[in-house]
């Protein structure tokens, strides 16, 4: 059988909206089965998510080719819906490695992520869920770009996901239309600096420049009332590095391994609504593993 696994995403890494985005060790998995009349996806998501060919992977790829043979597939996910995760990302880009290999059993990951990123609408959540590690992207005439951008090693994600999910759609209402000159030479100048402190391997003014984010930040925290909460609580304990992760509600911290289960004991602390977890960074980005007959 033929297994393809893809990691979770955590965009923006607060300064880099829209345009940094960091895979994270939690996984979607889609395992192959044999050749079927009809598309066969068993899930355990609930009468809400479909198990035929409506569903989103088979749908994506379909797109590749509409006339690919049907097969059963069998699908996991650790990555939550709608917590700001990019569950959409990866069951997108599950989708195109599946139908690209059942074309041709042939990968091409920057054509993927060019499909990937015109069928989401945002590079940055779909890069790393590509590619691994921290991903700079953009966007131009041409096609889409994607850096990998050096993390120190010894970086965990120590991760709280509350139990409410918030779409993207509110998320990106709380935006504000226009933005104040100042705010946007604040946000260039400071995001140009957290991509060098990435070439410098200076882990402590990157996890400072995390914290600096003035236009989404600022404007989606009633959103998500989680992240001001932990923000002060790792500040309490002389760590930085918090963010919100996408359009939310999950919270990210970016802390050294040997700061990370003291972080995590004290959010536990709070007595939060929601799950608090340590995440590595997954650098390999997705992967196909086996084959198929």
């Amino acid at each position: 059988m033929l297994t393809i696994t893809v990691p979770a995403s955590s965009a923006n890494l607060g300064l880099g909206f829209d345009c940094l985005g960091l895979a994270l060790n939690l996984n979607l998995t889609v395992t192959v089965g044999s050749k079927t009349d009809t598309w066969q996806v068993d899930h355990p998501f609930g009468a809400d998510i479909p198990n035929d060919e409506t569903n989103l992977i088979v749908q994506t790829a379909r797109l590749v080719d509409p006339d690919i043979t049907p097969h059963q597939l069998i699908v996991k996910s650790d990555i939550p819906l709608a917590r700001g995760l990019g569950s959409s990302s990866s069951a997108l880009v599950a989708g195109l490695f599946l139908g690209h290999y059942l074309v041709d059993q042939t990968i091409d990951r920057n054509q993927i992520l060019q499909e990937a990123a015109a069928l989401e609408g945002h590079p940055d959540n779909v890069a790393p869920t590509i590619l691994g590690s921290l991903q700079l992207t953009d966007d131009e005439q041409a096609g889409v770009n994607a850096t990998a951008l050096p993390l120190p090693k010894n970086l965990v994600a120590v991760t709280f996901i509350p139990d409410y999910p918030l779409k993207t759609a509110e998320a990106r209402a709380a935006l504000p239309a226009t933005l104040p000159l100042k705010t946007a030479v604040h946000q260039s100048q400071h995001l140009a600096n957290l991509v060098a402190a990435c070439y410098l391997g200076d882990q402590k003014r990157l996890m400072n420049l995390v914290e600096e984010d003035q236009i989404h930040e600022p404007y989606r925290a009633d959103l998500a009332p989680e992240f001001l909460q932990i923000r002060a609580l790792a500040h309490s304990l002389g760590l930085a590095g918090t963010y919100l992760s996408g359009a939310g509600p999950t919270v990210v911290s970016l802390v050294e391994q040997e700061n990370a289960d003291q972080l995590l004991e004290a959010i536990n602390g709070l007595k939060l609504n929601g799950t608090a977890t340590i995440l590595a960074v997954q650098h390999t980005g997705a992967t196909l593993t086996g084959s198929l007959d």
